[in-house]
């Protein structure tokens, strides 16, 4: 993986990704204690930063490859990722998601036309396997949700774009907060940053009691999470930093952190309210960080990735109730 792979990325997805806006309010500002300037990847297509992944990954296959059709597996925004790139290449696509995942999120991965296998995820059963082994039977090209090289590729795009629009605001020197899963978007960020805007020091957060990242980063070897459900975090839901990943992450990224599921709901309706953004639990972490871990943050500035929007509307009241 290097900065050569995120720019062919960024020009096979020109005229494909949404360009996403870097926002600002005087009232986060005011909340936070510094400047905060938010990386608009909700108002992506399907709603989150991972259609440049599945368009970077599905794109970068040989014609004949690719006609086969593609799977993966994901509770809800790659999926959505994957399904689409996929509809516009005109290939098929499988999708093996948990049945606990939002409702949302499944009803818009059937919507764009992939075939949807549902999975018990709270039971144990894994995803991967049953990934493989439809992969195997139907001769699909498995699209790995973050340990992929060129999806990788794909979410560094989004650093490219933060490096230059953080120089036209006039930030050289920031934290740039990142939600995290299995570090997908967070290495390929953080690989973009280091040769474009090397000031810009990427930061992982993650949910309270899912924050394997932060912990694998502080030991410095790949530690896992002892569960795999029990946050409304479930975009960023992952079993251990990806083999991929993790030495990047370990090589440009600093400290991680964590957050609550209230302090996700509160950065979402601060979201809303102040900057007009519809975000998801998993995809509001680093907000909150911004908010409400001010503390933990080095810089007169703070660059904060709001990853996703893809959010069922009764959690959505959950964070609206929040603002009074």
């Amino acid at each position: 993986m290097d900065i050569a792979m995120i720019e062919a990325a960024a020009r096979r997805l020109q005229g494909r990704a949404r360009p996403t806006p870097l926002l600002s309010s005087p009232f986060l500002d005011a909340v936070a204690g510094r400047r905060v300037l938010v990386k608009a990847e909700c108002l992506q297509h399907t709603g989150s930063f991972k259609f440049r992944g599945a368009w970077s990954a599905i794109s970068a296959l040989a014609a004949a490859t690719r006609a086969k059709g593609v799977l993966a597996y994901s509770s809800g925004n790659h999926a959505q990722g994957v399904a689409e790139a996929a509809r516009l290449h005109g290939v098929p696509a499988v999708i093996v998601m948990p049945s606990d995942a939002p409702r949302l999120k499944i009803e818009n991965t059937r919507a764009l036309g992939a075939e949807v296998v549902l999975y018990d995820r709270a039971g144990g059963e894994d995803r991967e396997a049953i990934g493989a082994a439809i992969a195997a039977e139907r001769g699909l090209t498995l699209v790995r949700p973050y340990d992929e090289p060129e999806v990788i590729a794909g979410q560094g795009t989004v650093g490219l774009e933060i490096a230059a629009q953080a120089a036209a605001e006039g930030v050289t020197r920031a934290d740039v907060l990142v939600c995290c899963g299995g570090g997908g978007l967070t290495s390929g960020i953080a690989l973009a940053l280091a040769a474009r805007a090397p000031g810009l020091r990427a930061r992982p957060v993650e949910p309270e009691g899912f924050d394997d990242v932060a912990r694998s980063l502080a030991a410095g070897r790949i530690l896992a999470n002892a569960a795999g459900t029990g946050s409304l975090c479930d975009a960023i839901l992952t079993p251990a930093p990806g083999q991929l990943t993790f030495p990047i992450m370990a090589a440009h990224c600093g400290p991680g952190l964590a957050v609550s599921d209230a302090e996700a709901l509160r950065a979402m309706a601060q979201a809303f309210l102040r900057l007009k953004l519809v975000l998801e639990p998993g995809g509001a972490v680093a907000l909150a960080a911004a908010l409400f871990r001010p503390g933990a943050v080095e810089g007169e500035a703070v660059i904060v990735v709001a990853s996703g929007g893809n959010v069922d509307p009764p959690v959505f009241r959950q964070a609206l109730d929040l603002c009074g």
